[in-house]
């Protein structure tokens, strides 16, 4: 009798939790780009001290996420986006297209040199795109929109309006988000509502002396969008001014920070020139949140992934922040006209994880930017050789001396340093993804569903399934 009873109760509490499918009339998803657990963990200690809490971790529903791509233990973002974006797995680089399709990168072209600006993908015989939830959005008659502090048409906001053999083909991505225009992507319908991101140069013509890496096609897809209705915005003052009323379409190319290639990390942003992730996403659901029948709203952190691919976990914490507080600023928004998020659908999460460590037995209310220090004493931690070293590290990266020093607290927390790393890969920049799970977060209509350890591929079925896609 006490066994049926346990086996009961295990099932009841093992049991999906019902909810009416369709709740969700606005979705957002949050997309923290290489924000690994020991990431999110050392950008609230960073914060907000051990005790404290990141906007995300108070979102009440959780799971874990596998990551694993088509032919890869680890992925890279675009084969992980689009597993989100339309629940099929695929091969690395490969962007929201079946499982048939191989990754051919683009070619260079012969007569200006500019690298990537030739498709490989072949018309047919190279699988079929699959329909994402933004194109799912759209064919509701919802709005829709994308932002983020990557380039527009790098691989994860890509992964939400484009389809393509290969991540790097950018010129022929923008050109799929172009109502009208050659090359566009006819599910976008009359086009994605709000496109907002880093670098104009994909969008622009080539130019050798202006815009050496525009596009050698030669159309201006921002004059293009902007025959469309698009309004066009480029820093944090035209954003502002830029009109919110229904119907109100807008492409924001940032280009403060061409030199990175993106829009510029939160320890370099100008905060007067360059909008925050939190103003580009309240603006955009401003807009949005116009339409009658819902929307959804896909944005990403993408300079956290840059960040700990150069092995700089100052400028990584600092957009994992950053990333928080567009969520925090997000919910608050919403609930100025969805008070109890009945309506609108919350998920956080993020595509892969990195190699960074997070090095013990530190003590309680140390700096994890800084030196690993004693919780016994507060002297520095040491290697073998009687060397200090930094409570973060990484995998693998650039800097690995041949032989170790000690350091010192002012030049482990300068925002420009450089974690040591166990495995020399080559230069700044050369660390690679990591194969760990990453967390998930959610909050409001049809969040309850989002718990256990699920794959990457389950996250858009239960979106669909929320949102009544």
């Amino acid at each position: 009798m006490k066994t049926r009873l346990i086996a009961a109760a295990l099932a009841a509490a093992l049991a999906p939790l019902s909810f009416a499918a369709g709740e969700a009339k606005n979705v957002i998803f949050f997309l923290g780009d290489g924000m690994g657990p020991v990431t999110t963990t050392a950008a609230r200690i960073w914060k907000y001290k051990e005790e404290g809490s990141l906007t995300m971790d108070t979102l009440p529903y959780t799971a874990r996420v596998k990551t694993y791509s088509l032919d890869a233990q680890t992925t890279d973002s675009a084969p992980s986006m689009a597993a989100y974006m339309t629940g099929v797995k695929t091969r690395n680089d490969v962007l929201s297209m079946n499982g048939d399709t191989f990754a051919k990168a683009p070619g260079k072209d012969p007569v200006t040199n500019v690298s990537n600006a030739v498709t490989q993908c072949p018309a047919s015989g190279n699988g079929a795109p699959s329909t994402t939830l933004l194109e799912l959005a759209i064919a509701r008659g919802q709005a829709t929109g994308v932002v983020s502090t990557a380039r527009l048409t790098h691989a994860t906001p890509a992964a939400t309006y484009a389809h393509s053999c290969h991540r790097d083909a950018e010129y022929e991505i923008a050109r799929q988000a172009v109502p009208g225009g050659a090359g566009f992507n006819s599910a976008l319908g009359s086009g994605v509502d709000v496109l907002l991101g880093g670098i104009s140069g994909y969008w622009r013509p080539y130019n050798a002396a202006t815009t050496p890496r525009g596009r050698p096609d030669g159309r201006n897809l921002v004059a293009e969008l902007q025959a469309q209705g698009y309004h066009f915005v480029n820093d944090l003052g035209s954003l502002n001014a830029a009109p919110t009323g229904a119907g109100s379409k807008l492409i924001g190319l940032f280009d403060q920070a061409l030199s990175q290639g993106h829009m510029s990390y939160e320890l370099d942003r100008n905060p007067h020139l360059e909008p925050s992730l939190a103003q580009m996403t309240t603006k955009t659901i401003d807009i949005l949140a116009k339409n009658p029948k819902g929307f959804f709203l896909m944005v990403e952190g993408g300079r956290i992934d840059h960040a700990l691919h150069g092995t700089n976990a100052a400028r990584a914490l600092a957009d994992t922040i950053a990333f928080d507080d567009a969520i925090q600023a997000a919910i608050a928004k919403v609930k100025s006209f969805d008070p109890d998020l009945s309506n609108t659908l919350i998920v956080v999460t993020a595509d892969h994880d990195h190699t960074m460590a997070f090095n013990g037995y530190g003590k309680r209310g140390s700096d994890p930017l800084g030196l690993s220090v004693n919780y016994a004493n507060g002297a520095p931690n040491t290697d073998v050789n009687g060397n200090s070293y930094t409570t973060l590290v990484f995998g693998n990266g650039s800097n690995r001396p041949a032989t170790r020093g000690p350091l010192d607290a002012a030049t482990v927390t300068a925002k420009d340093y450089l974690q040591e790393v166990a495995i020399r890969k080559g230069g700044p920049g050369s660390e690679t993804h990591g194969g760990g799970d990453v967390m998930l977060f959610a909050a409001g209509a049809g969040a309850r569903t989002f718990k256990g350890t699920i794959d990457n591929t389950r996250v858009f079925g239960l979106v669909k399934t929320a949102a009544g896609y």
